[in-house]
């Protein structure tokens, strides 16, 4: 996809992966469509005839220089579902998004994720669960994710920060403002420790009650698993737990006391088997596979590459374990070139071989 035809489409906000891909079988290529592009053709996609009208204004409007100057400026990048950098387990999913915005440190997105989500109104309770699962998570080699909304999830971000590990935020919203702005400052702090601010919306969208809900599928499928930190019966955060389920992904839920409201919709998870009961991160970190190193997070020393193959093994590894070939795939190196770099990162302590041709991070 050509860099002028991803902005294009992203910015009139009309392309998800069935249109994408009925457009591709008609006309070759995403690129060739544009020069088609009329409102019969984005009403023959499932467009209203009012939403195309407006889709083919908001083009005609479009001045592709100064947006690509506003993504500049906000230090922001677009990528699409074709290029390398796209987030290899949000790209398995069947309702992926065609675009993201991104802001931060995209790379962590290779290491396992996990979504922590839960209601707006936390209980001191809640505050309590997330301080009680963050730390073990991070220093096992976890990326936390969620939505910087009030409560639970800027809890999990503030927690993950104070404790030096890296978070995702993903948006309801364009980056191009924060919502809640009383969170400026907190998204600002993700960025600056090595976290990712994520959106597929572009730069002007504002929220509403459909991209929160469209929000929660990307959380979803960047994680391993969803944790559901505490839910009130109809929380949006259970939202986020069905689309776990729908994607094959792990779903937890913590339980609380039996007369709490704000835990109704936890246990309706549980008594319904389609969450495990958990009371502490080991029991994820038991039911996802990965391996916890050996030293907590602050004691683990840092690793300085001796060579360009080394750079590019041990920047593929996390604490999911994965085989030679999924690091072959990964690096770019040839099979012989990965198993000799592996052995001497074995030698000098910094990965190690879990069983079954299986190797993570120490």
């Amino acid at each position: 996809m050509e860099h002028l035809t991803k902005l294009r489409w992203s910015w009139m906000n009309a392309l998800h992966l069935k249109r994408l891909k009925a457009l591709e079988e008609r006309f070759g290529t995403i690129d060739a469509s544009l020069k088609a592009l009329t409102p019969d053709l984005l009403m023959e996609l499932g467009l209203k005839e009012e939403t195309a009208l407006l889709t083919m204004n908001r083009l005609e409007e479009f001045d592709a220089s100064a947006y690509e100057a506003e993504l500049t400026k906000r230090h922001l990048r677009l990528i699409a579902i074709d290029e390398d950098e796209y987030p290899s387990l949000l790209k398995q999913v069947p309702d992926a998004p065609v675009f993201l915005y991104v802001r931060g440190n995209l790379k962590i997105l290779g290491d396992p994720c996990v979504a922590l989500v839960g209601t707006r109104e936390m209980s001191e309770y809640g505050r309590r669960v997330v301080a009680h699962f963050i730390p073990p998570l991070v220093a096992a080699g976890i990326v936390t994710v969620s939505g910087l909304a009030y409560g639970v999830d800027a809890e999990v971000a503030r927690e993950t920060l104070r404790i030096g590990g890296p978070t995702v935020a993903v948006l309801g919203h364009g980056l191009g403002m924060i919502y809640p702005k009383a969170h400026a400052k907190l998204a600002d702090e993700i960025v600056q420790a090595g976290g990712l601010l994520l959106s597929e919306f572009p730069l002007d969208t504002q929220p509403d009650q459909y991209t929160f809900p469209a929000r929660n599928r990307i959380i979803a499928g960047l994680s391993l698993g969803t944790v559901v930190v505490e839910a009130a019966e109809g929380s949006g955060s259970l939202i986020t737990a069905d689309l776990a389920l729908d994607y094959n992904r792990d779903v937890f839920a913590v339980p609380g006391q039996l007369f709490d409201p704000n835990y109704r919709g936890c246990h309706q998870l549980i008594s319904r088997g389609q969450a495990k009961l958990i009371t502490d991160a080991a029991e994820i970190l038991t039911e996802l596979g990965v391996v916890a190193p050996k030293l907590p997070l602050g004691d683990r020393p840092s690793f300085v590459a001796g060579s360009e193959e080394e750079g590019k093994i041990f920047g593929s590894l996390s604490t999911m374990p994965q085989s030679l070939d999924d690091l072959v795939v990964k690096s770019k190196l040839d099979a012989a070139a990965a198993n000799a770099t592996l052995t001497i990162l074995e030698l000098k302590g910094v990965v190690r071989n879990v069983g079954g041709g299986q190797w993570v991070r120490t």
